[in-house]
């Protein structure tokens, strides 16, 4: 099925929403992203970005250069994280993601120089749910996307980050934790003030919006600055009265997280190639379509990335 095709039912379920909306809702995390301060395209400076967002994760480093010239030069490696790590410990996982951003900063060159006496600044973009607590800060939720790390619940991510950092001597400050959405909708910000909408379609899927801080009920009281924040949906956790195949409940149930992130499993990169896999497992079988015997690589899950 097409993603358009399917994004469309999603969005004209109408028996679903009409009788059971609060269960919908439920499904919908709809975390607050304490981002109500957007940028403007004034911003200057040199910044460094760790992204970590499913099996690969990127360091970045960026020369802003305000409205005249935008984003002056940048830098950035991708790095794919060892099988192995992703059902290690979250120290083991932190360590090794420290260490990549430590090699990367390391290999700074003369067209990136930290102001002298500037604490070199890095936003964190992390792509799992918490639950924010402040701009730099958040608890984690739960894993996602084939992620079984052990020891995270309950803990600071950011805290996790700076503690892997310093046991790799790297002294940089954490200013901000967002959601890859979120950061999505920032950087577009800086380029277009109209853009209000993000929508991450790879590893995994989410989207953000902008909304209005009164009519936020778990707000509180209203914050100070815009009058607007950015809200975190974690779309991917959709699960309720989705159309799926008889492929898709297989892998669902086979996963380590059923019946969780349904619609993430529908159409997200981590997903496809094992849905994929599955529907040609079947032809194969039913009428050799690669011959006899069955190969054997199309019994093993998640050959196809």
């Amino acid at each position: 099925m097409a993603i358009s095709t399917l994004l469309r039912q999603l969005l004209v379920l109408p028996l679903t929403f009409e009788r059971s909306t609060s269960r919908c809702m439920l499904d919908l995390k709809m975390i607050l992203s304490y981002v109500d301060s957007l940028p403007t395209g004034d911003e200057k400076g040199l910044f460094y970005a760790l992204d970590l967002g499913g099996t690969n994760f990127r360091v970045l480093r960026v020369q802003l250069g305000g409205k005249e010239s935008r984003v002056v030069d940048t830098e950035f490696e991708q790095v794919a994280i060892p099988q192995e790590l992703m059902h290690s410990t979250t120290e083991e996982l932190f360590d090794f993601i420290a260490s990549e951003l430590a090699r990367f900063a390391a290999k700074e060159s003369a067209r990136f120089r930290w102001p002298q006496g500037r604490k070199g600044e890095i936003g964190f973009t992390f792509s799992f749910p918490v639950r924010q607590t402040s701009i730099d800060s958040g608890i984690f939720i739960k894993w996602t996307k084939g992620f079984a790390v052990s020891g995270t619940a309950g803990k600071d991510v950011v805290e996790c980050l700076k503690e892997a950092m310093k046991r790799q001597g790297l002294d940089m400050r954490v200013s901000a934790l967002v959601n890859d959405a979120v950061g999505t909708l920032a950087g577009a910000h800086y380029w277009d003030e109209d853009v209000v909408v993000a929508v991450i379609l790879g590893t995994g899927t989410n989207a953000c919006y902008i909304e209005r801080m009164d009519a936020i009920a778990k707000m509180g009281k209203l914050a100070d600055g815009s009058g607007k924040t950015i809200i975190n949906t974690e779309w991917g956790a959709f699960s309720t009265g989705l159309p799926l195949t008889v492929f898709d409940r297989d892998m669902d149930s086979e996963s380590i997280n059923p019946g969780e992130q349904i619609f993430e499993k529908t159409i997200s990169g981590m997903y496809l190639g094992e849905i994929v896999r599955r529907v040609l497992l079947k032809m194969a079988k039913a009428s050799a379509l690669f011959g006899y015997p069955v190969p054997d690589k199309l019994s093993t899950p998640f050959v196809l990335r």
